[in-house]
């Protein structure tokens, strides 16, 4: 699979590199911090995410102003400017109607987007995200504390080559799971993406990010996901995103790396939620594991939540696995709890959206 990287003036003159991979309905990924399209495309921690996306999209993603390919050296780092390039880049590739899918800091950007121009966006996807920064007014002092030592760290030691302590330190926080090989290739990517002074002021700019007032006018189908070990974006921030968007759905997810790689366990159940919930083609997808899909339910729960799943009442269920009522009350309880759902319909809607119950 090739990619198509091409260019488009935002308002201001910043020159913005985006890229068009796949076919089928345009999916939109808006850029987070530390993005490079060639690199991203090339390397083992992104490049699963992009394949998989374009096999039945058109995936179209870019680099924020000041890194990746896009212009370095900008002015203007504010959502406003950010939105006016996502603006820039839709009306470039020219598509009206599409999902639209934030990482990170890319998710309030995606939501302010979504809020002025909900016409354009099916639906809103975010992943370890959240609707207000750590140096936004209201803050908690230690975290505003936090955000300027890890500006200052950026500052210092971004792309240096004569000490791996940044490296380590900030691979830790991204991806405590990943393997030295990627730990070098994010290393490498620090390298080249940015200048130490853009990427501090980038970071620095992410921070002052609130959209906590516009969260409440999202009025479109919104699905939110969050690892519960994240170490970057703590689990209580998308929490809290999606208590303030009406009617947004909130997916947990088993893992403690920020960026999901391909063999985390919380992998395939992401990318089925997505492709159900965007209704990518794979919705009617036959699922042979379902502890991939849920990975923090045990072997014989899966089996009872496919049988839920399937339209089985309890009376069913035990006679078909051989147990009483009462265990499979007790394994619904276990389930619904794990789920966060608090109602056998929800937990059926959860698992028939992850591709369970088909026969």
């Amino acid at each position: 699979m090739e990619q198509d990287i091409q260019f488009c003036t935002a308002p201001d003159g910043v020159k913005l590199a985006y890229a068009i991979s796949g076919s089928g309905p345009p999916l939109v990924r808006v850029a987070n911090w530390l993005t490079h399209l060639d690199l991203d495309w090339q390397g083992p921690i992104w490049s699963h995410w992009f394949r998989e996306f374009s096999k039945e999209n058109t995936l179209v993603r870019f680099d924020q102003r000041g890194s990746g390919l896009s212009d370095s050296s900008v002015k203007e780092l504010s959502l406003e400017a950010w939105v006016q390039d996502l603006d820039s880049i839709i009306d470039d590739v020219g598509i009206g109607n599409f999902p639209l899918l934030g990482f990170c800091q890319g998710g309030p950007i995606a939501l302010a987007y979504a809020v002025r121009n909900p016409e354009h966006v099916s639906h809103l996807i975010l992943f370890d995200s959240y609707s207000q920064g750590n140096l936004a007014d209201g803050a908690p002092l230690e975290k505003q504390k936090e955000a300027k030592a890890l500006t200052e760290m950026i500052e210092v030691g971004w792309g240096r080559e004569d000490t791996d302590i940044f490296r380590r330190i900030f691979a830790d926080l991204l991806m405590p799971g990943a393997t030295q090989d990627e730990h070098k290739w994010l290393a490498e990517l620090q390298h080249q993406t940015a200048s130490p002074s853009m990427a501090a002021r980038l970071w620095e700019a992410y921070h002052n990010i609130d959209v906590e007032h516009l969260a409440s006018q999202v009025n479109i189908p919104t699905l939110i996901f969050h690892v519960k070990g994240d170490k970057v974006i703590p689990f209580e921030a998308g929490r809290r995103l999606a208590s303030l968007i009406p009617d947004a759905r909130f997916v947990p997810l088993e893992s403690e790396n920020h960026i999901l790689l391909e063999d985390d366990p919380a992998w395939d159940r992401f990318l089925a939620e997505v492709k159900n919930f965007i209704g990518s083609s794979g919705s009617d997808a036959i699922i042979d594991d379902p502890q991939k899909v849920f990975p923090e339910l045990t072997p014989r729960e899966c089996e009872v939540i496919d049988l839920i799943a399937k339209g089985f009442t309890n009376n069913e269920i035990a006679d078909r696995l051989y147990i009483s009522q009462k265990t499979v009350r007790n394994h619904n309880t276990r389930i619904f709890s794990k789920l966060q759902v608090n109602s056998r319909s929800k937990a059926i809607v959860l698992a028939r959206e992850a591709g369970l119950g088909k026969e």
